[in-house]
């Protein structure tokens, strides 16, 4: 036997983000602004659900497609923004966002199927869509048009291979966030080329400065071309829970259903009550969303008085994404001294696509003490770089 691994493993690379995070792990006063991860405790009202859940006994198989209750509340929660979903045929609620992802691009992808990802996105679509045997096609953004997708871009990428489009809003790593007539513009392109879209919405609550979520599952339009998935991760601060969901036309989840029985059966039980509890009644999540706008607010403005250094004051999700290009340093040799010299471990814009080089993407889901002393760290590296 020559080769045990299959083609299709010998193909796995770890990404850029867990990468500089395991190479952190070396130095004991490194400052980890590299994951996307709440730095919060999961308030206790979701705990004591989960409690609540334990001491009832929901310690046992749910249905394949999630608890009822479970799918109630995220329909109930998706009607907030405008999205009407039926619980019992276009709902599931998967283990966590990153699974949702999973089964629906192995349920909607042929070999060879072409997706549309923007450039710079978060690095995970892209692996993704090859396990399924797909083809990404990365659709540039550009900071000067504020990373936003536009229309004539999209149109340009598509083919006769294009079956769908991952939009991110708001967005991993720049921050940015679509508005209505956006979306709007971003539908009639869709609709005339006869596309799907998978709406990765994590982020959705985590808005500043006014700005406002839309989803493109809304538009009447769209409601049988877009499945949507989020999360609790993100907004109620359980990365470690494992429970997220899909919404979609019925066809599409029915099928998501099967592959879920195949494999992994169901989302924990317990976790399924926390998360619906989490939605229906959203503890904490306007507190957690003041402390992220305070921290982007320290980080943008303290990264915009660093010579060298500029950055936009991201709208959504808690990441900035500064140009480092006056430096004159590759986004990756930015990141591997910056890391080596001062003990901060940032991640490379260009390990979320080719757009994605000259920046670096700077996760502010970290106290304001450690905020200000990698700004500290960043200003005397940036200043030895220049000098």
């Amino acid at each position: 036997m020559e080769q045990r691994l299959s083609a299709r493993a010998m193909e796995l690379t770890q990404g850029g983000i867990r990468a500089f995070f395991d190479r952190a792990g070396q130095y004991r006063d490194a400052i980890h602004l590299g994951i996307g991860e709440p730095d919060f405790p999961t308030p206790p009202a979701i705990i004591a659900a989960a409690e609540r859940a334990l001491q009832a006994g929901f310690t046992h198989y749910t249905p394949n497609a999630g608890l009822m209750e479970a799918r109630e509340s995220v329909a109930d929660y998706l009607a907030r923004y405008g999205v009407q979903r039926d619980p019992r045929e276009e709902i599931i609620i998967t283990c966590g966002g990153m699974g949702a992802i999973f089964e629906a691009l192995q349920c909607l992808i042929d070999p060879g199927s072409e997706v549309l990802v923007q450039n710079p996105q978060w690095v995970n679509y892209a692996a993704q869509i090859r396990l399924a045997g797909g083809v990404p096609v990365r659709v540039p953004v550009y900071e000067d048009r504020g990373f936003r997708l536009q229309p004539e871009d999209l149109e340009k990428s598509i083919t006769d291979r294009t079956k769908l489009l991952i939009l991110n809003s708001p967005n991993n790593p720049t921050g940015m966030v679509l508005t209505e007539a956006e979306l709007r513009a971003i539908s009639e392109v869709v609709c005339r080329r006869d596309l799907l879209v998978l709406s990765d919405e994590v982020y959705c609550e985590l808005l500043y400065g006014g700005a406002k979520f839309h989803s493109i599952g809304a538009l009447p339009e769209m409601a049988e071309r877009t499945l949507i998935i989020n999360s609790a991760s993100k907004t109620f601060a359980m990365t470690g829970w494992r429970v997220g969901f899909a919404a979609g036309p019925k066809e599409i989840i029915r099928k998501m259903v099967v592959l879920q029985e195949n494999m992994v059966s169901c989302a924990p039980a317990a976790g399924q009550m926390a998360a619906a509890y989490a939605f229906r009644h959203m503890p904490g999540v306007r507190q957690m969303r003041a402390v992220y706008e305070a921290r982007r607010d320290l980080l943008t403005d303290g990264l915009n008085a660093i010579p060298g250094i500029s950055c936009r004051k991201p709208d959504g999700a808690f990441y900035a994404f500064p140009s480092i290009r006056e430096t004159g340093l590759t986004s990756l040799e930015f990141c591997d001294r910056l890391l080596t010299e001062q003990h901060v471990a940032v991640i490379p814009g260009s390990s979320f696509g080719s757009c994605g080089e000259g920046y670096v993407r700077i996760a502010y889901s970290n106290s304001e003490d450690a905020l200000t002393e990698a700004l500290r760290r960043i200003r005397a590296f940036a200043a030895s770089v220049l000098s």
